[in-house]
């Protein structure tokens, strides 16, 4: 069993998968639920204690308003020198109403007692310290009524009372008013310290769902979508009759087990497939058999023929330049007796030459392929060159141009001597008929990566760029008539260069650097192997 298949057993169901992903996603939402109902619980039980303290203050503020009453009635009546029952009468009202806010203020302190014990020791004790003052301004209310009621005291003694109870109740009453009001700014400052935790729960709560639901889009639904596009696609493959699918079985879920499904869908359509080909090719078999034949018999043919005229059309080029020669020399000889013996040597070179291409020409044409038959033999390249230079410096002589030869290397060609030597001639010749108003021409060669490299450079105008991918086509020329083209003579060269497994290439202009003058110029480079030591 291999290691893919046992990754996918250990590996979750899908549902299973997507049903922890919602498990995550509504734990976050429950806990943004809880953290909201409790932070609002805290600051509702917060704001009920807030408006306990306001109301207290309230009742601490006509208390306040009570007791300055209290005095003013009580200085008047015994101003007034009011008898005990008459001065008791006028105080009675206010004392009731007094003792009706003390009685609240017990009340709702006790509230507050109990509203708080779930803070602790220390708020009830801070709370519980109201009750004390309380009891205090209660007790010298008391005090102050018992001696207003004193039939036996004078004026000033009663005065002393009034006196005495408003000395000690405000500073009481204002104690307990400064109390509510740091119980009511505690109280505010935890109800904002409640929204800093809430609102820091909130973001990190934002964050966590931002967090799950990118993990379960990226991580959990999204990863399926492209698992089920796949999937469609190998269906529409199959539909299309493309029975090569190949669905990753990496998981063991349920998108997992189609594609084992699928798989085995398209092996079975595959190979059924492959039975229906089989039968149709046996059925063509024979028929296409016979076709095959012929065709091969016919293009074997064709093929041979072609080449028997390919090479017909371009030795008959080649044999023109000997008779041409033949014909002048035997011009010449008529005219001056004197140079007959020159004029027959020429003639005689020229003949020999012309056998060598008709001995060719019968070459070929006795061959079954009609391909060219070479002779090679080891040929010292500076005797080549020797030979090329002698046979075409009368023509360089009466074309009024100057050859010049570079130092060659000393190395050997495994060639054929006269069709290379025929080659370099024609390449000479074809720079002296379209090049001859440079008047230089530069023969050189070298050594180079187990090769030898002849190149041949003139002066001449030049061969436009368009037209260099087409002059190794026969009869085509490499430009205008006055521009330098090479016809069929270059296209028969690089046919024997390639039968010598060499390269032929031209190049033009010719970089300033190399030039012979100021024309273009153009450089012949024949590349041919060295022969083995």
């Amino acid at each position: 069993m291999t290691a893919a298949p046992q990754s996918a057993k250990r590996s979750l169901l899908l549902k299973t998968r997507l049903g922890l992903g919602a498990v995550v996603l509504g734990s976050g939402t429950l806990l943004a639920a809880a953290t909201l109902y409790f932070g609002m619980q805290n600051v509702a039980s917060r704001l009920e204690t807030a408006l306990a303290s306001e109301t207290r203050m309230a009742r601490y503020a006509a208390l306040s308003t009570q007791a300055a009453t209290f005095l003013v009635i009580a200085t008047e009546s015994i101003q007034t020198g009011q008898t005990v029952e008459s001065r008791l009468d006028r105080l009675s009202p206010i004392r009731d109403q007094i003792a009706t806010t003390f009685l609240q203020l017990r009340s709702d302190v006790e509230d507050a007692v109990a509203a708080v014990q779930s803070l602790g020791l220390d708020e009830q004790s801070r709370y519980g310290t109201q009750s004390l003052g309380l009891a205090r301004m209660e007790a010298l209310l008391a005090s102050t009524l018992e001696g207003l009621a004193d039939a036996e005291a004078d004026q000033a003694q009663l005065r002393a009372y009034v006196d005495s109870f408003a000395s000690a109740f405000d500073p009481l009453l204002s104690q307990a008013v400064n109390t509510e009001v740091l119980f009511r700014n505690s109280v505010l400052a935890g109800i904002e310290r409640t929204r800093w935790v809430l609102t820091w729960v909130a973001l990190t709560l934002a964050l966590f769902a931002l967090l799950s639901t990118a993990w379960f889009y990226f991580g959990l639904v999204r990863p399926q979508f492209s698992r089920l596009d796949r999937l469609r696609n190998a269906a529409v493959q199959v539909g299309q009759s493309e029975f090569a699918v190949s669905l990753p079985q990496t998981r063991n879920d349920e998108i997992g087990q189609l594609y084992g499904e699928t798989n085995r869908m398209a092996a079975a359509l595959r190979k059924r497939q492959a039975e229906v080909d089989a039968e149709w090719t046996r059925l063509n078999e024979t028929i296409a058999q016979r076709t095959r034949e012929l065709s091969a018999a016919n293009e074997s043919l064709s093929k041979i023929d072609e080449n028997r005229r390919r090479f017909f059309a371009d030795v008959s080029h080649e044999l023109r330049t000997p008779l041409t020669v033949i014909m002048m020399e035997a011009q010449i000889g008529q005219r001056d007796i004197q140079t007959a013996p020159e004029t027959l040597a020429t003639i005689e070179s020229s003949a020999a030459k012309l056998n060598q291409r008709i001995d060719d020409l019968l070459r070929v044409a006795r061959s079954e392929t009609g391909e060219l038959a070479l002779e090679p033999t080891k040929v010292a390249l500076c005797d080549l060159m020797q030979t090329v230079v002698s046979d075409i410096q009368p023509e360089i002589d009466g074309a009024d141009m100057q050859l010049e030869t570079g130092d060659f290397p000393d190395c050997a060609l495994h060639c054929d001597l006269n069709w290379i030597r025929q080659v370099l001639l024609s390449l000479i010749r074809n720079a002296i008929r379209h090049a001859r108003d440079g008047k230089a021409l530069l023969l050189s060669g070298q050594s180079v990566d187990g090769d030898v490299q002849i190149q041949l450079t003139d002066n001449g105008p030049g061969i436009p760029h368009g037209a260099q991918t087409r002059i190794f086509e026969r009869f085509v020329q490499g430009g205008a008539a006055n521009s330098q083209g090479f016809g069929v003579g270059l296209a028969l060269a690089r046919w024997v260069v390639e039968a010598h497994e060499g390269t032929i290439s031209v190049a033009s202009p010719v970089p300033r650097e190399n030039a012979l003058g100021s024309n273009a110029g153009t450089n012949v480079c024949i590349r041919l192997p060295l022969a083995e030591a």
